[in-house]
């Protein structure tokens, strides 16, 4: 009796593991998580180089306009800005909750601050076009300690 009691449970931690590492769909439009490829403005994989630098989050495929998910029920932390020059793609968001934090870089929020649930519309993809002609459009996902997210998505 102990050993199927033990079974079970390890079973149950096995399978609510499983489902708490797998994110949402971040974009409208997409099938999937894709992870943008190499085109002329860089790679969109994590640690991949720019350069001088290495590339420390993850860049997912959205088109220009499409509506951004929550990858996780949590909260909205804060604004987050990746250049700080206000240029037509210089907005985010800070999310934490469900064991994570991330920023999302290139989005107009529908908020800055409060709850969000897994699903949930976070806000719009910004006009990349604008910034980096003939890049692929993205949500760009960054670990809030520069760990790999790729493989939550």
């Amino acid at each position: 009796m102990k050993m199927h009691r033990v079974t079970a449970v390890i079973l149950a931690i096995v399978i609510s593991s499983a489902a708490a590492a797998q994110w949402a769909k971040i974009c409208s439009g997409q099938p999937a998580n894709k992870i943008r490829g190499c085109d002329s403005q860089g790679c969109g994989g994590y640690n991949r180089s720019r350069g001088r630098r290495q590339h420390m989050g993850v860049d997912v495929v959205c088109e220009d306009g499409s509506v951004v998910y929550a990858p996780f029920t949590g909260k909205i932390d804060r604004q987050a800005r990746p250049y700080g020059n206000g240029n037509a793609i210089d907005n985010g968001v800070q999310l934490s909750g469900s064991g994570f934090c991330i920023k999302m870089f290139y989005i107009k929020p529908v908020k800055y601050r409060g709850p969000i649930m897994k699903g949930e519309k976070i806000g719009i993809l910004l006009p990349m076009q604008r910034v980096y002609r003939g890049i692929t459009s993205h949500v760009h996902i960054q670990s809030c300690d520069l760990t790999d997210p790729t493989p939550n998505l």
